[in-house]
């Protein structure tokens, strides 16, 4: 039976709830669909609005625990503690925030709602660690260590409980899928949507490549160092969505840049070579110039890497980087 009381009460700003229990927001990993804050005993939670009903809803980074401001104060005063907190006790608790906070608190603004899946999506994610060492990108790709731990490819790829290599996917909103990449395996997050993977951007940057995969763009990094590259990877066949980023991430280049194609030397990697072209033309940017590359001698530029001997890259620093 529909209980008014407690449908309001899902509706209290959660964010603030949980700064008053001690959270603070983590700015650098939130967006305005989704808010990370942490606790100073460890605990790292993450918050969305349901974009079927409004309701703030939240899970837990490092626990399976989840659901709506209902289910968070049990986590807080009941579950936590390993005792039973009722729903008059919850109601209770939640009563003074139908209205005015009860204690100061800071103030947000508005979050936007978001599907259910995008949190698992960024749960499962914010699991896993960064990766400057990954024994399968090193040993089975050759991809070198100075390039994983280089600033351009810093947070772009992470390591999960089964040793995979993990890249995750932006779009405008911010992480909506990873691909995941070991020994003969290849998978994308389950309920995640495919967008781009890009290397970090830095001011001075003058080039753009796009490649079919993480590891081909990678591949590509090592074989042809360029200091002022950014790096984008399709993983296949792209989306009409995905044509949208791509036209906004050449819109985003500085004035004079060169936008690469940098596909597989095979017919299916020519069609996404095409598919770049239009979205460079559907960018409107005259004062951009659109270049094809292919490897040579090889069918793409990890299995070109792999065939070369690979020296230390010099062009690899720290700088700062800019939002993309």
């Amino acid at each position: 039976m529909f209980d008014p009381e407690l449908d309001a009460l899902k509706y209290v700003d959660l964010r603030q709830y949980a700064a008053s229990q001690g959270f603070a927001l983590d700015k650098r990993k939130s967006w305005r669909g989704s808010a990370v804050m942490r606790h100073a005993n460890g605990d790292k939670i993450i918050i969305k609005r349901d974009a079927g009903d409004g309701h703030y809803v939240w899970c837990s980074v490092h626990s399976q625990a989840r659901g709506t401001i209902l289910d968070f104060v049990h986590y807080l005063k009941g579950g936590a503690k390993g005792s039973r907190m009722d729903i008059g006790s919850i109601r209770e608790e939640l009563r003074p925030w139908i209205g005015l906070p009860p204690i100061p608190v800071p103030s947000f603004p508005p979050l936007d709602a978001t599907p259910k899946d995008r949190m698992k999506v960024e749960a499962d994610f914010e699991r896993m660690q960064d990766a400057p060492r990954h024994p399968y990108l090193e040993n089975e790709r050759a991809l070198p260590c100075p390039l994983l731990q280089s600033e351009r490819f810093l947070g772009q790829i992470r390591i999960d409980g089964y040793g995979n290599a993990v890249f995750p996917h932006m779009d405008v909103d911010g992480i909506c899928g990873f691909e995941k990449k070991n020994t003969g395996y290849t998978s994308f997050s389950a309920g995640g949507a495919k967008a781009l993977w890009l290397s970090r951007a830095f001011p001075e940057d003058d080039r753009l490549a796009f490649f079919e995969s993480a590891i081909d763009a990678l591949s590509y990094a090592a074989l042809h160092p360029a200091e002022h590259t950014r790096y984008a990877s399709l993983s296949g066949k792209p989306s009409p969505s995905q044509l949208e980023l791509i036209r906004a991430a050449i819109a985003r280049m500085p004035a004079g840049s060169e936008i690469v194609a940098a596909m597989d030397a095979d017919e299916d990697g020519r069609k996404l070579a095409e598919v770049v072209r239009r979205a460079f033309e559907l960018s409107g940017r005259g004062d951009l110039r659109f270049t094809v590359e292919e490897p040579e001698g090889a069918k793409d530029w990890n299995d070109l890497l792999r065939a070369r001997p690979l020296t230390l890259l010099p062009h690899l620093h720290a700088k700062e980087s800019v939002p993309q």
